[in-house]
């Protein structure tokens, strides 16, 4: 069924307001996919902080263009949706990658990340990225660890200074105790 070409400049307009506001946008096709898992997809989607939008081909490759952004042409063949990772790029990603594993009929193709475009492998090559909380506490871990070490050390100086004296101080005791 043809759309009119208000619709289609309307469709255009949502296009590139996603695609202004993702850090990167997933190419999938949906071949056969159930309404059940259509739904699971778009609530892992939410989950990741991001937006999937079953696409008009035509009209997405007019948004690309005038966003600026590459035009992945062999990414476009099929049943195209696309997914807009609206926050975090790896969480995204990984969500996508998951559930093209768990379901068949979603094939994850590749995408666009810093005006690049990106295949599949590289695709889950993000997703294996650990999260910014997870290298926040990697992070963490790193400062941490050299002034546990410092703290340690230094402890242990004090302490065997401590025993040093302790022991004098018995030796004495026990010294006027004879």
């Amino acid at each position: 069924m043809a759309i009119t070409k208000a619709r289609k400049e309307e469709l255009v307009a949502q296009y590139l307001e996603l695609i202004d506001q993702s850090n990167a946008i997933f190419m999938t096709e949906y071949t056969g996919m159930s309404v059940k898992g259509m739904e699971a997809l778009r609530g892992a989607v939410r989950e990741a902080n991001g937006s999937f939008h079953v696409t008009k081909k035509t009209l997405l490759k007019h948004a690309l263009e005038e966003a600026g952004q590459p035009v992945p042409v062999d990414l476009m063949d099929g049943q195209l949706a696309a997914g807009f990772a609206l926050d975090e790029v790896p969480t995204f990603a990984k969500a996508l990658v998951k559930i093209a594993k768990d379901d068949e009929a979603l094939t994850l193709k590749g995408g666009i990340f810093n005006n690049e475009v990106l295949s599949f492998d590289q695709v889950k090559a993000l997703a294996d990225l650990p999260s910014l909380p997870e290298l926040r506490a990697q992070l963490l871990g790193l400062l941490n660890t050299p002034a546990q070490n410092i703290v340690t050390v230094v402890t242990s100086g004090i302490r065997q200074v401590v025993n040093v004296i302790d022991a004098y101080a018995q030796s004495e005791d026990a010294a006027e105790a004879a």
